[in-house]
């Protein structure tokens, strides 16, 4: 399976993006996803997840209020809505493919992973 990962950009303080992830060559709709985010000089560090169905979501402690993913089984996509943006959400913004079906914050729990998308945001 091959996950692109797109949506990202320049966003001022406070604004909203959305970035989205499509699973291509295999479904992933039958497995949990997630997104991980790395900023510069720094690891990679989880954002959030969902369940193969949708039915259980799980987020960062920092992004919790401000950030949402969802996803659309039958494009086999995932999606992650980030509002309140702040400064320190700017990274490159990765999408993964659990190798279950629950949700999961390890990054060891993930078999595959998008290239990545910049989120910028501006103060």
């Amino acid at each position: 399976v091959q996950l692109q990962a797109s949506g990202g950009g320049l966003v001022q303080a406070g604004g909203s993006l959305r970035i989205s992830c499509t699973c291509t060559r295999r479904t992933c709709s039958n497995n949990g996803m997630g997104w991980f985010r790395q900023a510069a000089g720094k690891e990679r560090e989880f954002v959030a997840a969902i369940s193969w169905n949708g039915g259980n979501t799980l987020y960062e402690d920092s992004v919790k209020g401000r950030f949402t993913m969802s996803r659309d089984r039958i494009k086999n996509s995932v999606y992650l809505q980030m509002n309140s943006l702040k400064p320190e959400d700017t990274a490159v913004y990765y999408c993964a493919q659990n190798r279950g079906t629950s949700t999961a914050t390890i990054r060891g729990s993930y078999t595959y992973w998008g290239q990545g998308t910049q989120v910028t945001v501006s103060s």
